[in-house]
This record gives structure tokens, C-alpha cells and sequence, in this order.
């Protein structure tokens, strides 16, 4: 039940390039060995300062680091009410691309409407009783209002503490009826029940016996009234799908039009339960040990109950929101085809834009192979078209099209049509009749097809399904939150564009740490290696200002930036490996090694440079150097732009340009480059560079190096890669 481990693409990416990482280490490992033995340095030296790069190239904070804007998106979940027992899971949300919804309750109100019952007058005719009725009185109703008994009786329903307790369905048509159940057992019959078959004989008073089963489309009850004469006619009741009773029932005592009636009632958006019954000549010991498959069959027509399920009030703007952002959404239900068009239609996820046609299956006519035909129904004109595989790839494919299919037809395409079956999940919006394990099939199919998929519901017919999602979100604390890594308290599907947003963010929160940490890791190897060149390196507090006051608070400052209000068209980047991202790092490295490598041979070259004698021995104050003063300053302020410019903005975080952080720091470099304090230049351990005017040259190099990474950035990486990769 537990959801499954997520296998991204960004955490598989994450770790080819620390070997990346890695990699160049050894080379600055074996860098560093050579230099230091050609200078005739100790053992101990050669191997502190070996190891030194190692850590300095894949940084040991790195998955602290990378955890930051995971964690703060989970905060920020929890204030919305949406919980998540899997936090890996948030990243990938944000690469969602397709979302999958249950109906009822999910996209409607937990509740249904009862709306009308249509009862079949016997002898059979052509129709079904001329009018609705909306009220159930037994004397409205052919054979003294028998369906309102079955409606009565068939059902799960029990009295806990005196109050009825059941499927809400159930209770909405047992209080239509009026009647009132006294639940009692009869205590000479009690040790008789027992288990059979699957089917569970229980008293619920002195005037029924019930079986009941739930699964399969229908229930039904046997039941007997002690008033009656013969105590072994006995009465079976079903209600279920009106497929499922249509397949049960005699056809002689079903209408003509009965097929029509259902359509009309499913493309208005109503909820049908079709009603059977029959008479069986048992006892209650027969009736306790027969199988359901030797009662349920010639049965008698009784009626259909027409209820309304509501969509809910936040459904279409959600579906809206979703669809502008180019997230495609499919509904995935148990309910009947038209009626899950109908819900689909009004609340966005079939667009008026686009012909709506079911793709069905012929019974009775194969093809040359032996196979089912395939048929397209157009909604509106009720016209088909017989299509063969060929064809039907053409028609599958057609962007005009919605199509929508049921359970049954899927499942004749998954064995007999394998090679439609991708496109078929691909570009079908509707999947009715689906049975749980079907919408577990379904959301396979779809990752198949490297799609991101999320799946919400509320039921526990949907927890295969939410198991199998990459992002599975529950809108119920019962069986179906325990498979979900995320569970709303607000039972609405406002929580899904909420969910893909915080993962936006936590995605593109993750990258930027990530190019961050590799640059700021890549930009203080340069720095070493260079100094390792002339027998020096950072001092211990240069290392500690580094570390401390700009990387740590800059990986807070990353992960403390909100979501965006509004959910963008475009879809992050999801590859970390993706040309984008090694062309952004591959990009700042260089422009900073240049710079750097420009600031090490200028201070060489002015006349005020006294170059560094390494002391014998271990004096801490052995490392004081102006190359090194130059380049820590230089460094600091690379810091700096590598954080503004990875901490990407809209259209996936709010703002950060204009955060008091970055400028803090940036006020902090420029003070101890421009004016050090003696307090600074005693605890950092530095030779401060002579002269306002070479430190203010400094300055400005930094600040030419910041904007040409900011053109590579914007000109390069976002305009020349980015917008020709959507192109």
C-alpha cells in the first residue's frame, strides 16, 4: 500500500554528475601531488592538501544542501493542509505533465442528488412509464411500488447507536423510500450464517434475510416477509450498473428503448442504478448456501433510479488553470461512459473547441485477424464509423479529436490492439467503466510513454492507481491516504495545482542549489589549485567566511524563496545533465577561471608585489599573500553572482532579485575589499592590496565578470537554449 520508491531522472542525473565531480578531483588530487613533490613538500602537507581538494570538489554539504527546497516546500504544504509521507516525492511534482482524475468525489461532491425513478409497466411495451417521478409512492408504481421495496432493501446499510451508517448511496435511497429499518437478529437462525462462497447471509430483522456482495457492478439481497403464506418463496433484489443488469436480466422483460433511456439520462450528467428482481422458491437454509451465480440470471426488470452528482464548485477553475498551463487532465472513473462525458464536457476537461467521440467495440463483428472491431462514435450525431487498425491510428492521432472509451474497450485494445494501446492512453480524456486494476494499467501506460503523472482520488478503488502515479494525491484519510505520498484535508482538487507548484519550486530550488554548489565548489578549486601553484593556499578563517557566511546562508536564502502564485505554461527543465544546465555551469566556470587567472598575474605584474616566500614550518600566518588576498576578494564577489543568477525567479519562484541577502553580501565584500578593518584583516589573516585605486580596479574586474555571467546566462542559456529547446 505504501507508495512505491520515485524513479526520476533528476536524482539519477544528480548522480553522474557528483562522478563528474569526482572525476575532476582526481585530477586536481594528482594536480596537487605532482606540484607539491616538485617542491619538495612533506608528506603530511602532500596529503592534507590532496585531500583538501576532494572535499572542496564535491562538497559534503552538497545533500544538506539539496534537501533546502525540498523541506520548505513540505512547510509550505502542511500550511495549505496537504501532507506528504514521501518528500522525495515533492521534485517530482514539479514535473508533471499529465494529471489523472477519479469522478466522484474528486471532481463532484461526495454526495448524490436523488433525482428520479423510471419504472418498467409490465406487460412489456415498447417504453418505460411516460413520466418521471421524483417522489416514491408505492401507489405511483406498477406492481404496489415493488421497486421502491427492492430500493428499500437491497443495500449494506446498519444502525450504529441508533443511527444509520452505510454507503452514502445507500442511505440517500433507503431515506428517499421513507421506510425505517429495525435491525434485529433472530437468535435460533444466528449460528446458522455463515460464509459462502463469498457471499454473507445476514438477518437485519425478522422480516429479511439479505445477501450481500459489493464488487462486480451490483448487489443483491434475498429477502422474505413472514406475513406471506409459503415460507419458501423468497425474493432476490439487484441493483447496479445498467450494463451489468441489462446482462442479467431475461431480455423479454426489458424495453426496447431501455439502451436509449440510459444514454439520455448519462449525456445529462445523471448517475444510474438499474433494479432486478426475482422470485426463487428457497428456504432460508438453501438461501444461506447458494452461490450468487445460480440466482443472479433471467431476472426481472424492475426500474431505473436516476441520481445527480454535482460538480464541484472549484473543479472547473482548477481544470482551467490546469489546461492553460498546458497540463493535460484525464478523467478516470468507474462510472458510465456518457455520464463521465457529460461531467467531463462541464467542467473543462472535454473542450467545446473539439469534437468528443467514444472509441467501442463491436461484439459482434471481428476483422481478418479474429479480432474485435473497433468503432467511433460521435456524441452529438451518433454516427459510427467502423475502423480498422490502420485507419484508426490516423483518427487516434488527430488533435481535433477528444476521445473517451470504457472499461470493457479497453480492455479488448490492451489484448487484442497492443500496438494502439500507447497512443491510445496518449490521447483518449475520458476513461470510464475503468476497474481499479485497469486505472493502475492506464497510469502505467502513460509513464511508459515518459509521461509525469498525477493521480487524485478519494476512494479505495483508486489506490492502485495512486500507488503506481509518480505524484499520487488522496482527498481521503482512509485506505486511499495510506497509498498516496499526498493526502488534502480540503476534499477538492484545488490541492493539485498547489502540489505542482510547490514542486516547480522545489525542482528549480534544486537545480539552482545544485549549479550553485558545483560552481561555488568549481570556483574554489580554481582558486586552490592557483595558490597551490605558488606553495599557498586560503587561510583557515578565508575557508570558514566562505563557507559560513556566504554558501550556508545562500543554500537558506535558496530554499526560502515561496512558490509563484500562478502556474506557468512552461514547464521547468527536469535533466540535470540537459544541455542547458552543463552549458550554465561549463559557462560561469570559465569566465571565472579566466577572471581569476587575469587578477593572479596582475597582481604579479605590479610594482608594489612582493611575492610569496613559503616559511619553514607550520605558522599559521605562513599563508598570507597578496595573489591570495586578491583572489579571495575576487572570489567572494563570484559567490555572489552564482547565487543571483542560479536562483531562478518567475516563472516558477517568486522574485528574489531584489532580496535584502544578496545585497547584505555584497555590501559585506565590497567593504573588506575596498576598506578592510583591521579587526578583518587580522581574523580573515590577509595582506590587504595597497593602493584604493588597484583594490577598486579589483572591483570592477568583479563586477565586468558578474555581468558577462549574467549575459551568457540570459543570452546564452535561457534565450539561445532554453526558448529554441520549446521552440
Amino acid at each position: 500500500m505504501y507508495p512505491k520508491p520515485v524513479d526520476f531522472r533528476f536524482t539519477k542525473d544528480l548522480f553522474k554528475f557528483v562522478a563528474f565531480l569526482f572525476f575532476i578531483a582526481l585530477f586536481g588530487f594528482i594536480y596537487t601531488i605532482i606540484i607539491m613533490i616538485e617542491r619538495n613538500q612533506s608528506i603530511r602537507d602532500i596529503i592534507i592538501r590532496s585531500l583538501d581538494i576532494i572535499t572542496i570538489v564535491v562538497p559534503p554539504a552538497l545533500p544538506a544542501a539539496m534537501s533546502v527546497g525540498i523541506i520548505n516546500s513540505n512547510l509550505r504544504l502542511r500550511k495549505e493542509e496537504i501532507f506528504c509521507i514521501s518528500p522525495s516525492t515533492i521534485n517530482t511534482c514539479g514535473a508533471i505533465n499529465v494529471c489523472c482524475f477519479d469522478k466522484t468525489g474528486t471532481l463532484t461532491e461526495d454526495g448524490l442528488d436523488f433525482h428520479a425513478l423510471r419504472a418498467v409497466r409490465p406487460p412489456i411495451s415498447l417504453n418505460f412509464i411516460f413520466q418521471e417521478k421524483s417522489e416514491m409512492n408505492p401507489a405511483d408504481f406498477p406492481s404496489d411500488g415493488e421497486l421502491i421495496t427492492a430500493i428499500a432493501t437491497c443495500h449494506s446499510l446498519t444502525k450504529i447507536h441508533g443511527e444509520l451508517h452505510g454507503d452514502p448511496l445507500d442511505l440517500i435511497l433507503f431515506n428517499k423510500t421513507g421506510w425505517a429499518m429495525v435491525e434485529t437478529v433472530d437468535d435460533r437462525e444466528e449460528s446458522e450464517m455463515q460464509l459462502y462462497d463469498n457471499v454473507q447471509v445476514l438477518y437485519l430483522s425478522g422480516e429479511y434475510s439479505v445477501i450481500r456482495h459489493s464488487s462486480l457492478q451490483r448487489m443483491s439481497v434475498i429477502v422474505s416477509n413472514p406475513r406471506d403464506d409459503s415460507s419458501h418463496v423468497m425474493t432476490l433484489f439487484c441493483k447496479g450498473s445498467p450494463e451489468m443488469i441489462l446482462s442479467l436480466c431475461d431480455p423479454s422483460t426489458v424495453p426496447q428503448n431501455y439502451s436509449t433511456q440510459v444514454d439520455l439520462y448519462a449525456q445529462h450528467g445523471y448517475r444510474l442504478i438499474a433494479v432486478a428482481r426475482k422470485a426463487l422458491e428457497l428456504n432460508y437454509a438453501k438461501a444461506s448456501k447458494v452461490p450468487r451465480n445460480m440466482v443472479e440470471n433471467d431476472l426481472t426488470l424492475l426500474g431505473l433510479v436516476a441520481l445527480e452528482n454535482r460538480v464541484k464548485s472549484v473543479t472547473k477553475g482548477v481544470i482551467n488553470q490546469l489546461n492553460r498551463a498546458r497540463i493535460r487532465t484525464v478523467m478516470v472513473t468507474g462510472d458510465n461512459l456518457l455520464t463521465a462525458m457529460s461531467v467531463a464536457q462541464e467542467c473543462g476537461i472535454i473542450r467545446p473547441t473539439k469534437t468528443a467521440y467514444l472509441i467501442e467495440h463491436r461484439a459482434d463483428v471481428v476483422d481478418d485477424k479474429g479480432r474485435l472491431l473497433l468503432t467511433l462514435r460521435q456524441v452529438r450525431t451518433v454516427v459510427e464509423d467502423s475502423i480498422s487498425v490502420e485507419v484508426g491510428k490516423k483518427h487516434i492521432l488527430e488533435s481535433s479529436y477528444q476521445l473517451s472509451i470504457s472499461g470493457p474497450t479497453f480492455a479488448i485494445v490492451t489484448r487484442h490492439y497492443p500496438e494502439l494501446l500507447d497512443r491510445l492512453v496518449s490521447v483518449c480524456d475520458v476513461f470510464a467503466r475503468m476497474s481499479p486494476d485497469q486505472k493502475q494499467q492506464l497510469i502505467n501506460g502513460l509513464q511508459k510513454i515518459d509521461y509525469t503523472v498525477a493521480m487524485c482520488g478519494d476512494g479505495a478503488n483508486d489506490c492502485a492507481a495512486l500507488k503506481a502515479a509518480h505524484a499520487g494525491i488522496s482527498l481521503s484519510d482512509a485506505e486511499a491516504s495510506i497509498a498516496a505520498p499526498f493526502t488534502s484535508r480540503i476534499a477538492d482538487i484545488r490541492c493539485v495545482p498547489t502540489v505542482i507548484r510547490e514542486g516547480r519550486a522545489a525542482l528549480v530550488t534544486s537545480f539552482g542549489v545544485f549549479k550553485y554548489m558545483a560552481g561555488y565548489s568549481l570556483t574554489q578549486f580554481t582558486t586552490v589549485l592557483l595558490l597551490y601553484w605558488i606553495s599557498n593556499t586560503l587561510t583557515d578563517f578565508q575557508f570558514l567566511y566562505i563557507d559560513m557566511f556566504l554558501i550556508t546562508f545562500v543554500a537558506l536564502f535558496f530554499g526560502n524563496t515561496p512558490a509563484s502564485d500562478r502556474l506557468s505554461s512552461t514547464p521547468p527543465p527536469i535533466r540535470l545533465l540537459s544541455l542547458a544546465s552543463v552549458a550554465s555551469v561549463c559557462g560561469q566556470l570559465l569566465i571565472i577561471a579566466i577572471s581569476q587567472l587575469y587578477v593572479f598575474i596582475l597582481i604579479a605584474r605590479e610594482p608594489w608585489f612582493f611575492p610569496y616566500a613559503p616559511p619553514d614550518g607550520l605558522d599559521r600566518l605562513s599563508r598570507r599573500s597578496m595573489q591570495g588576498t586578491g583572489l579571495f576578494c575576487m572570489s567572494t564577489f563570484q559567490y555572489i553572482t552564482l547565487a543571483l543568477i542560479n536562483s531562478t525567479g518567475e516563472p516558477y519562484l517568486s522574485s528574489v532579485f531584489f532580496s535584502t541577502g544578496p545585497f547584505c553580501r555584497f555590501h559585506v565584500s565590497l567593504i573588506i575589499t575596498l576598506w578592510p578593518p583591521g579587526f578583518v584583516i587580522k581574523f580573515l589573516e590577509y595582506d590587504p592590496i595597497p593602493f584604493f585605486e588597484n583594490r577598486l580596479y579589483l572591483v570592477i574586474v568583479a563586477f565586468i565578470c558578474t555581468v558577462l555571467s549574467y549575459l551568457f546566462h540570459r543570452g546564452v542559456v535561457e534565450f539561445l537554449i532554453l526558448q529554441l529547446r520549446e521552440k
